[in-house]
């Protein structure tokens, strides 16, 4: 009989053989792990509600979130101290390049404070607005936060907006000044601001440099002492909220989950609310940050669940699950975030449909911020309309979209969603409604039968150092912001409170405000419904024929300005024929720039050697008049790159 003598170990999560060992020495190092995760399980298990405090670092972008993270988890020994531990919970390869956090995680942690035990379940939180709805559903898991704030820059537009998001759910907050250690910072001046801002005394300040761990420790003791436990009963009926997913290729939807009330266990059969499904639960563990296999999960705790969920369309964000046996009501569900940016999304070639189609469900799950709804174009085939909650999200969208599933994909420009109320029963029955959203220019009905128009405003908070104001100001102008309110922070900051039209803002607002200010000013803004507004639909013609992939909506005071620009790139664009074309931006009926394309031109008088000169002009009124006629019959065929260019632009 032939012996085993070697094991190549694979790692699942990876995908990827990082180790070959004796399978003698295998079979002991795997059963001292198992002994390893039976006594981790178990000391998870043993922790009471009154000892477990569950919170999120919250933060501007570049503040230290996740170096803060990272301090904590190796001051728990949750991980080993390494000067290569950077940004250990930010996982994904679009994190690490550009440098922000993205996705929000987790990790159950166990400290131990004055002899007892505390099951510290962190959240690190995204810091770009763009990610908002990651820290609103992260909040709904805590009792606390940690308001970081460096104390170089001092508070910034998010940091604002994330007060308010912990105040108005009533969560403990704990402010704590970052890089004290750098040259230029001021953490007396920084904490005036959150005192005059927030009302923080200035005692509650605590003062760290996540960097090189100073006064980290502190801030876990506060957090122990400030945040409440869960106010979670182990005895009533089971209720857990699901407030983040994911998906494996082998163990199918993977659910994190607050468990609000009661307990769970591996081969419980649970019914999850909203989605009315019920499965038996095949696997349960809590991220330390790494997956810790347990066999039961109690009230009070944040963990993950498998059950064989294949359809990716039952995990619903906010859903509630209880025990089929033993049933219990439905928790109040998350607040759904409203897409704010709408773009068409659609493959390279049609023969990638399939595999665009399921990365962009994958990617969904994982990120529920994103809307879909199935479009088709004419010149770019089947596709998808997606909304997102800003610009940078659909960046990182696309490039996770890459990176991680190795999808390609065209995206459209970016636009909003405008409402329309039209009028006439015969016209209301023929479009589906009297009040119409439209994100896609096409769909735009006849102006004759609108009544009202509206656009989407948001509320912009803006903090800029005052000698940038004039800039600012100017800017915000030019943009039809309306100013609401300006108040001094210190004695050299200002913040602001503006409305803005959301198609003002969306694309190269964020990037001109840091040019104006030399990168001091930071923006926040935050949905306000909709304003009435004049629109008009810009349509581009190509030798009078309407191109209606080419069309869009827009404000009638930049309507001018930007058909002009479209005819402009037109004309670099769109190929060369053997006749002129005429570029046409067309508002109702009204031509409101043009440009010409140039044509080819064949020298028909070449093979001329002499002769009257009649013969010379005989021969160009000949080709004048196949020009004339061929302008008239001829047809555009602008190739598939032609489109992708021009939408890309």
């Amino acid at each position: 009989m032939k012996i085993l003598k070697e094991i190549v170990i694979f790692n699942f999560r990876h995908r990827t053989v990082f180790k070959k060992c004796p399978f003698n020495l295998y079979y002991r190092s795997m059963s001292s792990l198992k002994n390893a995760e039976e006594i981790s399980s178990l000391r998870f298990a043993e922790i009471p509600v009154e000892n477990i405090r569950n919170f999120s670092i919250i933060a501007h972008v570049d503040h230290g979130k996740s170096t803060l993270a990272d301090r904590i988890l190796e001051i728990t020994g949750a991980i080993k101290k390494n000067v290569e531990n950077k940004q250990v919970l930010d996982r994904l390869q679009v994190e690490r390049e550009r440098g922000i956090t993205v996705k929000a995680q987790s990790a159950s942690i166990i400290y131990n404070y004055k002899g007892t035990d505390y099951l510290l379940n962190l959240i690190d939180t995204p810091g770009h607005v763009d990610f908002s709805n990651e820290v609103s559903r992260s909040l709904a898991a805590c009792q606390g936060v940690v308001l970081l704030v460096d104390a170089n820059q001092g508070v910034q537009a998010q940091t604002v907006a994330n007060f308010y998001l912990a105040f108005t759910q009533e969560l403990a907050v704990i402010p704590v000044l970052n890089k004290i250690d750098l040259k230029n910072a001021d953490p007396d001046g920084v904490a005036i601001q959150l005192q005059n801002l927030f009302g923080i005394d200035k005692k509650d300040v605590l003062k760290v440099s996540a960097k090189v761990g100073t006064g980290v420790a502190e801030v876990l003791h506060a957090v122990i002492e400030r945040v409440p436990h869960p106010p979670a009963n182990r005895l009533l009926p089971l209720q857990a909220i699901l407030f983040d997913s994911w998906h494996d290729r082998f163990r199918g939807v993977f659910g994190l989950f607050y468990i609000a009330n009661g307990k769970i266990s591996v081969g419980d059969n649970i019914r999850w609310v909203n989605a009315q499904k019920e499965y038996q639960v095949k696997s349960l563990g809590v991220l330390t940050p790494e997956e810790l296999p347990v066999s039961e999960l109690a009230a009070g705790q944040v963990g993950f669940v498998t059950c064989n969920m294949r359809d990716r369309k039952d995990a619903i964000m906010g859903d509630t699950v209880v025990l089929t046996e033993n049933p219990a009501e439905a928790l109040p569900g998350l607040m759904k975030s409203k897409p704010m940016v709408f773009a068409g999304v659609y493959p390279l070639d049609q023969s990638q449909h399939p595999l665009l189609r399921s990365a962009i469900e994958r990617l969904t799950l994982n990120d529920s911020a994103v809307s879909v709804i199935i479009d088709s174009s004419p010149a770019l085939g089947q596709g998808w309309r997606l909304g997102f909650l800003g610009l940078l999200h659909l960046e990182v969208f696309s490039q996770r979209l890459e990176q991680e599933y190795g999808a390609h994909a065209i995206l459209t420009t970016p636009n909003v969603t405008y409402k329309v109320v039209i009028k006439g029963s015969k016209n209301i029955s023929a479009l589906g409604g009297s009040e119409l959203h439209i994100s896609n220019p096409a769909t735009f009905p006849d102006p004759n039968i609108i009544t009202e128009m509206y656009e989407p405003i948001v509320k912009a908070t803006i903090i800029t150092p005052d000698t940038y104001l004039g800039s600012v100001l100017s800017l915000c102008m030019e943009r039809r912001g309306q100013q609401e309110t300006a108040v001094n922070i210190d004695n050299s900051r200002v913040l602001l409170k503006f409305t803005f039209p959301l198609s003002e803002i969306i694309v190269d607002f964020h990037d001109r405000l840091k040019s104006v200010s030399s990168g001091f000013a930071s923006f926040d803004y935050e949905d306000a419904g909709y304003i009435p507004s004049n629109l008009v639909k810009i349509a581009i013609l190509l030798n009078g024929i309407e191109v209606e992939e080419l069309s869009s909506i827009v404000h009638s005071s930049r309507a001018v300005d930007l058909g002009k620009r479209m005819c402009h790139k037109l004309v670099e664009i769109v190929p060369r024929q053997q006749f002129q074309i005429a570029v046409q931006a067309k508002v109702g009926g009204k031509i409101i720039a043009r440009d010409n394309i140039k044509p080819y031109r064949k020298d028909v008088t070449a093979k001329l050697y002499g002769g009257d000169v009649t013969r010379r002009m005989k021969l160009l009124k000949r080709q004048a008049e196949g020009k004339k006629k061929l302008r008239m019959i001829g047809n555009i065929a602008l190739p598939r790159e032609t489109f992708i260019e021009i939408l890309k632009r």
